[in-house]
């Protein structure tokens, strides 16, 4: 099918940047360039297409508090942002680690998939700022989602959060990130989230699928611009076979937690993420796999303005949501 009209709408206001190719610049000019969020922003701002655009929420959504910690860890402190709802806790959480290739984009860029689960999970959401390459390469970022990941298990409460519910989750590379710290944490004994959010995940180094062919130069992601995150990210080649790196590679998946899995049409990550889904089935893991037509990489941010980005951040919350509820309900027996 083709590109959904509203998801249109953000690319044509993308375009208008001008920016240059990211697999052509530094990382550090590849940093400054707008993103999808902005284009976004842009929209609102001037009220463009606000009658076709059927605007959902506002941009950002407002939560109940937002604060910020630092997560020691064995390399130094790893901040994180906290976005908790209006109410009372103890409430569920779920840890978060965005995306941008392990090398570029920060906590403001993925700010509103933040506020948007925070509100519609009803949950805490701990968005972590890990360490990115290339000033620090693989495995750097994977230690900092572990630390991250175990330090809440451990300290949930400290935060109102229940530590017998807790997730992870997180987009593109953050998806990466969030299912090898389960990877990890199930191969070295530590405790394991309930669940794990996968969305349009990076979980192969091959980059020879069918849905890279087909997008090989879709907007915003392009092969190109993975092979340019892969060689940032990695000390050598031989490290995309490991599967702290590539979870796809993993000798075997069992014993990771269930897991919700977004792909989406136009993605050169489509059919990487929906592999990685079959693998976790055949492991015996509970999965919820949806891809979601006419849509791009990096959709899943931009609810306000794209009406199929809201229904996936409500998909979402209400799997995350029966995740927490029936770990609440093992925990009130306990």
């Amino acid at each position: 099918m083709p590109i959904d009209s509203q998801m249109q709408a953000v690319l044509d206001e993308f375009s208008k940047f001008g920016t240059p190719p990211i697999e052509h610049s530094s990382p550090e000019n590849a940093r400054n360039l707008p993103t999808l969020k902005n284009a976004a922003e842009e929209m609102i701002a001037e009220n463009t297409g606000a009658r076709s655009l059927s605007l959902i929420k506002p941009n950002p959504e407002p939560v109940g508090k937002i604060s910020h910690i630092l997560i020691p860890s064995s390399a130094g402190n790893i901040l994180a942002r906290i976005y908790t709802p209006k109410g009372d806790g103890p409430f569920p959480v779920l840890v978060y680690f965005h995306g941008g290739g392990w090398v570029i984009a920060n906590l403001e860029v993925y700010e509103p998939s933040c506020r948007a689960l925070c509100n519609a999970a009803e949950c805490i959401v701990v968005s972590v700022a890990y360490r990115q390459a290339p000033e620090y390469k693989y495995p750097a970022a994977v230690e900092d989602a572990a630390a991250a990941l175990q330090w809440v298990l451990a300290n949930a409460q400290q935060l109102s959060g229940d530590p017998l519910r807790v997730a992870i989750g997180g987009e593109s590379a953050g998806g990466n990130l969030a299912t090898v710290a389960c990877l990890k944490a199930r191969d070295e004994g530590d405790r394991l989230p309930i669940a794990q959010l996968l969305i349009y995940p990076v979980t192969d180094s091959a980059m020879n699928t069918p849905s890279y062919l087909e997008n090989v130069n879709a907007k915003p992601l392009n092969a190109a611009m993975m092979s340019w995150f892969w060689t940032y990210y990695l000390e050598n080649k031989v490290q995309g076979h490991e599967p702290y790196a590539a979870p796809m590679l993993a000798t075997s998946l069992r014993g990771l937690p269930p897991a919700i899995v977004i792909t989406a049409e136009f993605d050169p990550l489509r059919d990487e993420g929906e592999g990685y889904a079959q693998r976790l089935i055949d492991a015996g893991v509970p999965v919820h796999l949806q891809r979601y037509d006419g849509l791009t990489h990096e959709f899943f941010g931009l609810a306000g303005v794209v009406p199929k980005a809201k229904q996936a951040v409500d998909d979402v919350a209400k799997g995350l949501k029966q995740a927490f509820a029936q770990r609440g309900e093992v925990g009130a027996r306990r």
